[in-house]
């Protein structure tokens, strides 16, 4: 499923030439954590290290016409358990491609791999990432926590909660981090969650919608100062 973190999208630099190639950017792997998120399950900084790691290089190996053989032998048991995983691309703070899996069904270290794999690469908003572009991407993975049916919408606290709202055949989804970065409440979380999902801004409010809930632990690459 395709996710919208941030409104913005990326819009390439229209005064570069076909030739001139894109200042390099050196990125630290040591991973950013916001402050705002609210987690029951922590993972450590060595975990989150490595799973960045796998991201960038997942994604790296398709412009050299290979993928990367993870072994489930190569991590412990907390890259090995099932979860589900979103991967967000960003070049200057604007969106280049997001996609996940809401369910835990594959091992964290490959539901990441495949994540960015195709954010990077299978994002319909978007065209492909390029190579010139894999330098000036910074990556950021949510980890996704249980999900919950929401029975009273009260409950619901923006910055640490995730929606997902589904009708029917449709159904959106937005990550925790959304609503702290536009300083929505409630009410409009619920709303732009509908939008995402295709459905009336007020849809939340209808008996046949079904409005469930998630923690997620979110972490990201951060550039060298």
């Amino acid at each position: 499923m395709e996710c919208n973190v941030r409104r913005r999208r990326y819009q390439k630099p229209e005064t570069r030439t076909r030739n001139q190639k894109p200042e390099s950017r050196n990125w630290k792997q040591k991973p950013e954590t916001r402050n705002w998120r609210f987690t029951t399950t922590m993972i450590i900084p060595e975990h989150r290290t490595r799973l960045l790691h796998i991201a960038r290089t997942s994604i790296a190996s398709v412009f050299e016409g290979t993928y990367p053989e993870w072994s489930a032998d190569d991590f412990d048991e907390m890259l090995r358990r099932p979860s589900g995983a979103f991967v967000t691309l960003t070049i200057d703070g604007g969106l280049r491609g997001c996609i996940g899996s809401i369910e835990p069904v594959a091992p964290l270290f490959r539901a990441v791999a495949t994540g960015a794999v195709s954010a990077a690469f299978r994002d319909p908003r978007f065209f492909p990432v390029t190579k010139e572009e894999l330098d000036h991407i910074r990556i950021e993975i949510s980890v996704m926590g249980p999900i919950e049916r929401v029975i009273d919408t009260d409950s619901i606290v923006c910055g640490r909660d995730g929606l997902i709202i589904r009708r029917g055949h449709s159904a959106g989804l937005l990550l925790p981090q959304v609503a702290t970065e536009y300083g929505w409440d409630r009410t409009t979380f619920l709303r732009q969650t509908c939008v995402k999902a295709g459905l009336p801004p007020a849809a939340w409010q209808s008996p046949d919608c079904r409005i469930e809930r998630f923690s997620a632990e979110v972490f990201g690459e951060r550039e060298e100062e």
